[in-house]
């Protein structure tokens, strides 16, 4: 137990320290190529043009972390050549070499890289015909739910962190101290990185960060074990995931109800819709963080209760989803373009 807890110790402060000693090098980088995310009225407000590449440091952080603390299992490994994949296909996007539909392949086969390596849903009912699918799906979805939910400063990197701390304590309960480390190795990067992603930013995820680090909460919620108590707790990741969940469904409702692409740009984001409301982007982060921590924890704690409560829990949670939801959808208007 002590052993294990300075692993915990030494992985979460070796992933802070260093993410806070290479995002600096990596906006200089960024600067000196002229890597920036430049304002365009609509999603991107910012005053003026801010680096891009931030996910580099957060993937290295990570990975250096990884390579000093763990030898490589068969699945781990799968689970890093799928994460690289993501981010070099977000390196890619960033640097505006690579079309949409390409895009999108990558991370089908970042997804089949992960089924070669047995990482999948797992429902003992339900046939490979459905899991398979089921799994693309996630992983996928929560890619892009994270992509999608990077329009604000700090609000992507910090709600990551939340999620990855909620996955690390799920990984305690059940004993998998792997799927802990790695979880914990994931927060603490992103914690050192939003040192300099908090408002007003100093350097952004960008596609290279945004997509990595989707892709590995989702790949890393499919390796949890939840059903010890009760088969409902499967939902718990779904809870855990829920702020990411919530934008793009929002995003894609308002977008199909104004009979515009779900896949085309626009101002219907959580967190712009809630600035033209007044709200300063302190108070739309911890709004976005108070949100995504009460739904971590309930996620957690369906893991630790019976059914009966699991059940409780997860229509409480869905209950105020929607409510949520219908919130910005009806009270929170979208801003127009400047």
């Amino acid at each position: 137990m002590l052993l294990a807890a300075v692993q915990y110790g030494f992985t979460f402060l070796l992933s802070v320290g260093l993410a806070l000693y290479l995002t600096p090098f990596i906006r200089s980088g960024a600067l000196s190529f002229g890597v920036l995310d430049r304002p365009d009225g609509v999603l991107k407000r910012h005053r003026e043009p801010v680096p891009y590449l931030g996910g580099v440091a957060v993937y290295l952080a990570f990975l250096l972390t990884l390579s000093l603390v763990f030898t490589f299992s068969a699945a781990l490994l799968g689970l890093l050549l799928g994460g690289t994949m993501l981010a070099m296909l977000g390196l890619f996007d960033d640097l505006r070499v690579i079309a949409p539909r390409l895009k999108l392949a990558g991370q089908l086969l970042a997804a089949w890289v992960l089924l070669r390596s047995h990482i999948s849903i797992q429902v003992v009912s339900l046939p490979e015909t459905v899991t398979v699918p089921l799994t693309v799906l996630w992983l996928v979805g929560i890619t892009n739910a994270v992509n999608i939910l990077d329009v604000a400063d700090g609000l992507a990197t910090g709600v990551a962190a939340i999620a990855a701390m909620g996955l690390f304590v799920v990984a305690m309960i059940g004993g998998d101290q792997v799927l802990a480390v790695t979880a914990l190795a994931l927060a603490g990067s992103l914690l050192g990185f939003w040192r300099y992603n908090r408002p007003p930013a100093q350097i952004f995820l960008g596609d290279t960060g945004s997509l990595f680090v989707g892709f590995m909460l989702a790949a890393l919620a499919l390796l949890g074990a939840y059903t010890r108590y009760n088969e409902a707790a499967l939902l718990a990741p779904v809870c855990i995931l829920a702020l990411p969940i919530l934008e793009t469904t929002l995003v894609v409702i308002a977008r199909l109800g104004g009979g515009r692409s779900p896949f085309r740009g626009s101002s219907d984001h959580m967190a712009l819709r809630l600035g033209a409301r007044g709200w300063s982007p302190r108070r739309v982060l911890l709004f976005a963080y108070g949100a995504s921590l009460l739904a971590t924890i309930a996620g957690i704690a369906m893991v630790l209760v019976d059914l009966g409560t699991a059940l409780w829990i997860a229509g409480s949670v869905g209950a105020l989803f929607a409510g949520l939801l219908l919130w910005l959808l009806l009270a929170c208007p979208a801003p127009p373009a400047r």
